[in-house]
């Protein structure tokens, strides 16, 4: 077994000294021994450790989270442990689609003003008419696509059309066909192909992947079924992986 001291475990880990002085006070991670010169000294189970401490901040756990993760780590049995950090992770997700929702809805609500606030200005002192004071919310304004990011010339735009009050409709009929999932995998071409169980609704399926490409232009789909199953293959410009990863998952 390696004895290891904190600047070696640093360089292993990618946590800084301080970093492991500061888990070693919280109690998520301890040296094997001290020398008698009281240098911290670790060894290669500390290391695998710190090597799970990382992936669950890098997923973004809270440290009380990792706390209750490492209780279960301590007790030598894996299930348990990935069946917490699963639960974890899939909060993780959920909460992700809600926040991306909410952040489109507040894009269109700038782009609205920015339509507002670059048209011609008032004559004396803003008031209630002008474009300052205008709320972007408003009833007759017009709606305007959310651009969610740029994309290459050729590319077609990465936007979408959808009001932003029935963005969490639509990603709940996502979250609902998508619970049916049993693999993502990546194609030749790289789209992202989910298989699913035999006993997902099709329909379902091709409405929401007809509805989608009309308001994401951007967004291309192919619905297969053959000896393999039921799959839906998803593809979209590389400058689009984040949004196809936030509704659509990543490769298992």
């Amino acid at each position: 077994m390696s004895a290891l001291t904190i600047g070696q475990v640093a360089e292993r880990t990618g946590f800084s000294t301080s970093a492991l002085r500061y888990y070693e006070g919280l109690g998520l991670v301890t040296p094997t021994t001290r020398t008698e010169a009281s240098y911290r000294v670790y060894d290669d189970d500390a290391v695998t450790r710190l090597g799970f401490i990382a992936r669950a901040k890098q997923l973004g756990c809270s440290l009380d989270e990792i706390r209750d993760l490492l209780g279960m780590w301590d007790r030598d049995r894996c299930a348990p442990v990935q069946r917490r950090f699963h639960e974890l992770v899939t909060e993780k997700i959920h909460a992700t689609q809600q926040q991306i929702v909410e952040l489109i809805a507040f894009a269109s609500q700038l782009q609205t003003a920015a339509a507002h606030l670059g048209g011609p200005s008032m004559d004396g002192p803003c008031g209630d008419d002008c474009a300052c004071l205008e709320r972007a919310g408003d009833a007759d304004a017009t709606p305007t696509p959310v651009l969610l990011m740029t994309s290459a010339p050729s590319d077609p735009p990465i936007a979408c059309t959808l009001q932003p009050g029935a963005l969490p409709e639509r990603m709940a009929d996502w979250q609902a066909v998508l619970a049916s999932a049993r693999e993502r995998s990546r194609t030749a071409d790289g789209r992202l192909r989910i298989e699913f169980a035999g006993d997902v609704d099709v329909a379902e399926l091709a409405r929401l992947a007809t509805a989608e490409q009309e308001c994401c232009t951007f967004f291309s789909f192919a619905l297969t079924v053959d000896g393999r199953g039921i799959a839906l293959e998803v593809g979209a410009p590389d400058t689009a992986t984040e949004i196809v990863s936030a509704v659509f998952g990543n490769p298992s």
